[in-house]
């Protein structure tokens, strides 16, 4: 016979012990006073615990939004060859999937956190009670007791709850704990805590803290780097900081203890991690490439489509886990940068410390936190910007101070200055008061390549590419010139280099406009007008053209809306680089005009696309298989602002600005360039704005408080000189290939200066050349040059000749310039 009780015995057991425990009870109540005071005291607490349960449980969040829950994600931002250049967050996270994360590194937060994970519904029971008693003991004291929470439980609190310190929100996280753990699977609710957990360094998540502690993925850290990790969670803000390292090392080897403890790792591998020291790296920056104004032009447009916090919806630039992919070219961005800088300096010269970069109070606290927290910085080879904390001391965000020399008497504590190291302190160095800016446009598709909006963004935001309104002097011309081909002229048309006056009525009379320079006379090929840049020719060309036609001209193609006045053919209406360049591409792209742009696309974070800035349809592309009929191709991009044979003729004109005009320092580039030099009043304003079939850029100098520039400045020495510096980084990248001409464009040879048709001879690039190739409309073309032609152009050129004599040198150099003068002096001598 079996030892073991039969099924009758429990069965007997379960009835008659019940009852024999509601026997004692009643046969005790009335004589036990204890027994009823406990009792009471015993049905208060259930019932009351039953009640605080119900109402605290009722208005909780629910936790099956968790299964729809989105980590907040930072923005990411890639350039135009797919690298990733920058990141938009205010924090550090980084989403992985369960089985991303390292066995080891889960049993070291098992170990550190919850050890009873896998077992527990929600709550540990034991743990609540440490924490109960803990909390007892450190009532009214002021110290914060053992939380007591397990992994679900501070799931429940980072993700539903908040971090509020009362027993109110545990019992609330004890609730939703128990939701939570009937909702999701151990692995999923892993899976959130270790991609939620804050965890320093403005880190959330295990991926992100192991970037920003030890510069690793957590596929690649070791053993005593996740016990490291696995602390954290306890006090962030302690232990990542060097001055609690030997807190940070007992708590890590208490986690490495556990592990052993708990069987996950061996003594010997625990003994061997705990003689390790942290490892940690020093705090260090988002890699970002150094495109300020380009980057925050990009976060602008994405806030303007997305907005930027979560409450802004799904796709928000700060946690909506964006991929954009960019125009930006790293190789260009550098070189317009360097470039931009260079004349910026070279222009500043021997003029030393300007001053300040901006003033702080020193009223409001340490002056080096208040340095830190203003983000004003510099990345200008060894440059460092500090704030003066003292007569003769610097002081940087760091919290370092240093000796200064170098300051002027004027310098004043609070100033905020540029410095370089020099001996045992540091030097002041002048940031240049003169200001600029660079845009480089892709003509074919609007894709903006670079951007640099002043000498560095880190100085203040404002991007003087996209936002200054500045007067672009004679880079307006080709626009005139454009609507005078439109209405009927030819780049061989005669205009005269004479006085232009016109009556402005009564309260303001007569307006008489003059060549920069003065001088001015005879008649002139368009042409040559252009490559001179003669003031004079170009109000005639606009009156000819009709200055209603200019300024439509000019507004169609996005430069500015003017009135009809001559002024504006000068380029007197304001204006900014990015219009300006996106209007020459157009000249270069046949007339068509495409939208400049920052952004190619933009992802969520499930890969799908939900912005393109290129919406053109290509019926049967995605077409499972070929119907046997031609590829589909792309429609067209962009609008049609200008007659293609009329863009062409302009942009083969501007050539010759290069050939022998008013650039002609670009011409020992030796590439097919274009472009228009401009100088404003004052001077004011050094432009130029040109390029290549492939690449346009336009560029100016200029205070951002328009004041004089120095009579010496001049857009072919000052805006010119950046073009070549621009050109000469990035050599590679231009093509030595020719513009095309669009069709109904007719190549003929023509007299350089006379504009009229020659048969002989043969057309050369050369800057004298007397016969060169001219572009015209079908019907246009200028008729054969006559022997009575060459005569009479002798006869003019011997009497130009001897009256420049009379004048003498100098006012022979005068009255061959204009708005730019050119570098080079043409040769008077041609073949006729």
């Amino acid at each position: 016979m079996s030892d073991e009780p039969s099924l009758t015995y429990y069965r007997y057991r379960i009835s008659r012990d019940p009852k024999r425990l509601v026997a004692w009870f009643t046969d005790n109540w009335a004589h036990n006073r204890k027994l009823r005071a406990a009792s009471y005291i015993g049905g208060f607490a259930v019932v009351t615990l039953v009640l605080a349960w119900a109402t605290l449980g009722r208005n909780l969040p629910d936790a099956e939004s968790l299964l729809e829950y989105e980590t907040p994600l930072p923005t990411v931002v890639r350039g135009i060859d797919g690298e990733i250049v920058h990141t938009y967050a205010r924090e550090r996270r980084v989403q992985l999937q369960y089985v991303d994360f390292p066995e080891r590194l889960i049993e070291a937060y098992l170990s550190a956190e919850d050890k009873t994970f896998f077992s527990h519904g929600g709550v540990d029971i034991t743990g609540t009670a440490n924490a109960v008693i803990d909390y007892a003991t450190k009532f009214g004291s002021g110290e914060r007791a053992v939380g007591g929470s397990t992994i679900t439980q501070q799931v429940a609190k980072n993700l539903l709850l908040g971090d509020e310190y009362s027993v109110t929100r545990k019992l609330k996280e004890m609730i939703l704990a128990t939701r939570i753990e009937s909702v999701l699977t151990k692995q999923e609710i892993l899976e959130l805590y270790l991609n939620e957990i804050p965890l320093g360094r403005r880190s959330f998540g295990v991926q992100a803290a192991a970037r920003a502690y030890f510069d690793k993925d957590v596929g690649d850290l070791d053993l005593h780097e996740m016990a490291f990790l696995a602390i954290l969670p306890k006090a962030p803000e302690r232990y990542g900081r060097e001055r609690h390292r030997d807190l940070a090392l007992v708590r890590r080897n208490f986690v490495l203890d556990q592990m052993v403890a708990n069987g996950f790792i061996r003594a010997d591998e625990g003994a061997a991690a705990k003689r390790l020291d942290l490892g940690l790296v020093r705090q260090r920056s988002e890699r970002s490439a150094d495109a300020g104004y380009f980057l925050e032009e990009v976060r602008r447009q994405l806030i303007e489509k997305f907005g930027e916090t979560a409450d802004d919806g799904r796709n928000s630039v700060y946690s909506g886990g964006l991929w954009v992919r960019t125009s930006l070219d790293t190789e260009l961005q550098d070189a317009a940068r360097d470039a931009l800088r260079a004349q910026l300096l070279s222009y500043h010269g021997n003029r030393g410390f300007t001053g300040p970069i901006a003033t702080l109070n020193p009223d409001n606290g340490d002056l080096t936190a208040q340095l830190a927290s203003s983000n004003i910085s510099i990345n200008y080879e060894d440059w460092r910007i500090g704030v003066v904390t003292a007569p003769g001391r610097v002081g940087f965000t760091d919290g370092e101070e240093h000796t200064l020399s170098g300051g002027p008497s004027t310098l004043k504590v609070g100033d905020v200055v540029a410095t370089v190291k020099s001996g045992n302190g540091y030097a002041i160095r002048g940031v240049p008061k003169v200001s600029g800016a660079f845009l480089a446009e892709a003509p074919q598709t609007g894709r903006i390549l670079a951007m640099q909006g002043g000498f560095d963004s880190r100085l203040g935001s404002f991007n003087r590419a996209t936002q200054a309104l500045r007067q672009p002097g004679s880079t307006i011309k080709p626009f005139v010139y454009a609507a005078a081909l439109d209405q009927g002229m030819t780049p061989a048309t005669q205009v005269p280099d004479q006085t232009f006056c016109v009556w402005q009525g009564a309260n303001l009379g007569e307006k008489c406009f003059r060549n920069f320079g003065g001088g001015g006379g005879g008649v002139h090929t368009m042409r040559w007008g252009l490559e001179q840049s003669r003031n004079l020719m170009t109000v005639h060309i606009a009156d000819d053209a009709g200055m209603d036609n200019v300024i439509k001209t000019i507004a169609r193609l996005g430069i500015g809306e003017y009135e009809p006045y001559y002024s504006f053919a000068l380029g007197a209406g304001d204006t900014t680089v990015a219009r300006m360049v996106n209007a020459y591409a157009a000249l270069a792209n046949w007339g068509r005009q495409n939208e400049g742009s920052v952004i190619d696309y933009v992802q969520d974070r499930d890969g799908k696309v939900i912005f393109r800035t290129d919406t053109r349809d290509c019926s049967g592309c995605n077409m499972e298989e070929w119907d046997g009929q031609p590829m589909p191709r792309f429609d067209v991009s962009g609008r049609q602002v200008m007659d293609p044979r009329t863009a062409f003729q302009m942009v083969h004109m501007l050539q010759g600005v290069v050939t022998r005009g008013t650039a002609v320092r670009l011409r020992s580039l030796d590439l097919p360039l274009f472009g228009k030099t401009g100088t404003t009043n004052g001077p004011t304003n050094a432009w130029f704005v040109g390029g290549s079939p492939d690449i346009i850029a336009g560029m100016y100098v200029g205070f951002d408080q328009p004041r004089n520039l120095g009579g010496w400045v001049q857009g072919g020495n000052t805006a010119a000189t950046i073009m070549k510096r621009f050109v000469d980084a990035t050599k590679d990248r231009w093509t030595a290939e020719d513009f095309i001409a669009p069709p109904g464009i007719r190549m003929v040879k023509i007299d350089r200066r006379s504009g009229k048709r020659v048969f002989d001879g043969s057309p050369s690039d050369e800057p004298t050349a007397a016969i060169i190739w001219e572009a015209f409309k079908p019907d246009t073309e200028p008729p054969r040059s006559t022997r009575s032609d060459a005569i009479a152009a002798k006869r003019n050129e011997i009497l130009e000749l001897i009256r420049r004599g009379r004048q003498g040198a100098t006012s022979a150099a005068n009255s061959g310039r204009d708005d730019e003068p050119s570098d080079f002096v043409e040769d008077q001598g041609g073949i006729y």
